[in-house]
């Protein structure tokens, strides 16, 4: 099927032009299922009075987990992540910190990475007001969190949070919930917490997918060479666009520990198509093509496998490995 023969069009509801080879029939199919299920998760989330100060729970947890209504998505996340407690504790507005942005080498990074921003979006064209909302938001950052500054991949967690928020504000403040609080040290000079977690995953998939890691050690690839972006843009650029918020949706709420649920989760459902791999172009291309697959693109499916296929994992798990595998992030 065509998109001239589908309801669906060639640019998809955040803006992002569908590539050439888009299944649309395949999508279709997906879609009208989802939007069942999102019809009857927007329902289920009437039932709670205040989503302004949701607090912990395992009904909580479910409910993420089997996803946010897009129009709850700006509120939960302020909620959960933590970004509105830091809002709230704040001595000073985001509109203050914007009004100070001062001109200096990073603001002139973040200028030079605007127009690489998803260059395929609608949204981010030069004459729209996103890309100028987009380096308020990062040179605002860098101006309160110098230790980070700017860091490349920064500019596509805050352009997709800005696409699903609609706001510059709740986007800065999820921001700074993300790089300051959630995550690990990935954004500093020497990115000591995502070489710390290269090692994390090397040891998830030693233990639990035993096979591949001794095919992937025979044949010499470092895990650099193709998760460096699943970490560092958090699955933004990788996978498609509802996967990610959906991951997202479960991020914000249960921590860091999402991000290896996800990878682990990639690696076991292609462990056929690596396994068949024979030297490293070969494994860097299949490891390209699995974020591509048909098993990605039905978000609802990938959630519940994220939460089935790795097994128990607790952020206590995650942070025992990362004080063991520290060094690796010290070098």
């Amino acid at each position: 099927m065509s998109n001239n023969q589908t309801k669906y069009s060639k640019i998809d509801e955040y803006g992002f032009e569908r590539p050439e080879n888009f299944n649309y029939q395949a999508y279709e199919e997906f879609m009208s299922e989802y939007f069942r299920v999102l019809a009857r998760r927007s329902k289920r989330w009437e039932d709670y009075n205040d989503i302004h100060k949701l607090k912990k729970s395992k009904t909580l947890k479910r409910f993420i987990r089997k996803g946010i209504p897009i129009s709850k998505r700006p509120v939960v996340w302020m909620s959960t992540s933590g970004a509105l407690l830091l809002k709230e504790a704040s001595s000073v507005t985001y509109a203050e910190v914007r009004s100070s942005i001062q001109i200096s080498m990073i603001t002139e990074m973040i200028e030079i990475d605007l127009p690489r921003t998803f260059p395929d979006n609608i949204y981010f064209t030069s004459d729209s007001q996103l890309p100028r909302q987009l380096y308020n938001i990062l040179a605002s950052f860098a101006q309160q969190n110098t230790e980070v500054g700017y860091c490349q991949g920064l500019n596509y967690i805050a352009g997709l949070l800005l696409l699903a928020t609609k706001s510059e504000e709740v986007t800065f403040w999820l921001l700074k919930a993300l790089i300051e609080n959630i995550l690990p040290k990935y954004y500093v000079k020497n990115m000591s917490g995502l070489l710390t977690d290269m090692a994390v995953l090397d040891e998830l998939v030693r233990i639990r997918e035993p096979a591949v890691h001794r095919h992937i050690t025979r044949i010499g690839m470092p895990w650099a060479v193709t998760t460096t972006k699943w970490f560092i843009c958090i699955y933004a650029e990788v996978l498609p666009v509802e996967t990610v918020l959906r991951i997202w949706d479960c991020l914000f709420n249960e921590g860091s520990k999402i991000i290896f649920r996800v990878a682990l989760t990639l690696i076991r459902m292609h462990r056929e198509e690596i396994l068949e791999t024979t030297e490293l172009g070969e494994i860097v291309d299949c490891f390209k093509k699995m974020t591509k697959s048909s098993k990605v693109v039905n978000c609802h499916d990938f959630m519940q496998a994220i939460f089935k296929l790795p097994g128990k994992m607790t952020n206590a798990e995650i942070a025992q490995l990362r004080r063991k595998h520290k060094n690796a992030g010290a070098k």
